[in-house]
């Protein structure tokens, strides 16, 4: 069975930083798409970033790659998120999710993915 748990989250002024990680267990094969969502209060559910074809190939939303940074070591199966110059709109819930079958046309897409982990909360207070 597979299991996502990220860690990683907390409180922090804006500006500051955080480091999400997200660990795997449970794979026989390596996941084409590891990615981040979050989710901040009373709103939907959104994709941040994506380590996709097993690693090889990035992928952000809007304005994260600037700021944010995905990363992911396939040996320790643990993907990254570096998150600098926060900003209150940052706060959510950052969740970790994968696939075994989306690309870079379809890694945004929550239906895409089949494991999810619990979440991570992180607070940016300005």
């Amino acid at each position: 069975q597979v299991l996502l748990v990220e860690s990683g989250g907390g409180s922090v002024q804006a500006g500051g930083s955080l480091r999400l990680s997200c660990t795997a267990s449970g794979y026989t094969s390596r996941p084409s798409c590891m990615t981040w969502f979050r989710q901040a209060p009373e709103k939907e559910r959104e994709a941040v970033a994506s380590s996709y074809f097993g690693g090889t190939a990035t992928a952000y939303v809007g304005s994260m790659p600037g700021r944010f940074t995905i990363s992911r070591d396939n040996a320790q199966k643990t993907l990254y998120l570096q998150m600098n110059s926060l900003k209150s709109d940052d706060t959510a819930m950052y969740y970790c999710a994968t696939s075994e079958t989306c690309h870079g046309g379809t890694w945004h897409r929550l239906t895409e993915y089949t494991y999810w982990g619990q979440g991570t909360q992180v607070t940016v207070s300005s």
